[in-house]
């Protein structure tokens, strides 16, 4: 059993895709039509033939998704958490890049974590284990 997809839910998906290419630094994998659904998705660099983040539409066929976002958000959950060599360096690096940050690097037992606005509904934790 693999994983090769996982998703998060939108707002935007064009404000979506511009934040995660251009900010974050993911490059576009997948982007194409079906009737009213986008399939649009993102990959690291790193592992282009790796997992694919889908940038999902909030208004789509889910019908709690905008809800499950907005109460998720509102709560201070991360939507997502990805893997940094040093999160320090990044949270330089993604605010040079227009990056809002609502919790600047902290250490927590065993890890160094900081958490982002991703602008299209979401909290984004980036994580470096310190193990």
């Amino acid at each position: 059993m693999q994983i090769k997809l996982t998703g998060i839910f939108v707002d935007d998906q064009d404000k979506a895709l511009k934040f995660y290419t251009e900010v974050l630094g993911f490059v576009k994998k997948m982007d194409f039509s079906a009737g009213n659904y986008r399939w649009l998705t993102v990959v690291s660099p790193e592992e282009p033939e790796g997992v694919q983040l889908v940038l999902e539409s909030n208004n789509g066929y889910n019908p709690a998704a905008k809800t499950y976002q907005n109460e998720i958000f509102r709560h201070g959950i991360p939507a997502a958490n990805f893997f940094v060599g040093d999160v320090q360096m990044e949270y330089e690096r993604l605010k040079q890049h227009g990056a809002t940050f609502t919790k600047e690097p902290t250490k927590t037992t065993g890890s160094t974590i900081a958490v982002l606005d991703d602008t299209c509904g979401n909290l984004i934790q980036i994580t470096h284990l310190d193990w």
